[in-house]
């Protein structure tokens, strides 16, 4: 048994099926820690390209959408060869969620108004069936 961020990971266990022991990493996710890294971008010349004929411009390309800075981030660290570098697990990601959870409550949301009142938030049915929204998203209602 080793101990790894306060998580049990037992020896009989692959060690792909043993990353999905931590919180926030799935059967993907473990899939991509354990693949082999890529082998180096080399440029490929392409024969097919015709440059345009002199005196024709190229037609207008549209202008791309403006990244956040999440995406801004995500992009470099790929770009770096380490996708998985900005990955959060275990505490750090549940405090994200409880942060965001909060911030629902705080503007006064539908979403957060649901999380307030353990009932189901993503449009589940409440006549019956919502005891999974009861146990899990029971949260204090007062701040």
């Amino acid at each position: 048994m080793v101990h790894i961020l306060g998580v049990l990971l037992p020896d009989s266990f692959l060690a792909k099926q043993a990353l999905t022991k931590f919180y926030g990493v799935g059967h993907a996710t473990a899939q991509r820690i354990c693949a082999p890294p890529p082998a180096p971008n080399l440029p490929v010349a392409s024969p097919s390209f015709i440059p345009p004929r002199p005196g024709r411009p190229l037609l207008s390309t549209p202008q791309p959408r403006k990244k956040t800075a999440e995406e801004e981030r995500l992009q470099t660290a790929a770009k770096k060869g380490d996708p998985l570098k900005y990955l959060k697990i275990e505490s750090e990601l549940k405090r994200e969620i409880r942060e965001n959870i909060a911030h629902q409550r705080m503007i006064g949301s539908y979403v957060g108004l649901r999380h307030a009142m353990g009932l189901p938030v993503r449009g589940q049915r409440t006549q019956t069936n919502a005891k999974n929204a009861r146990k899990l998203n029971r949260v204090n209602r007062y701040f």
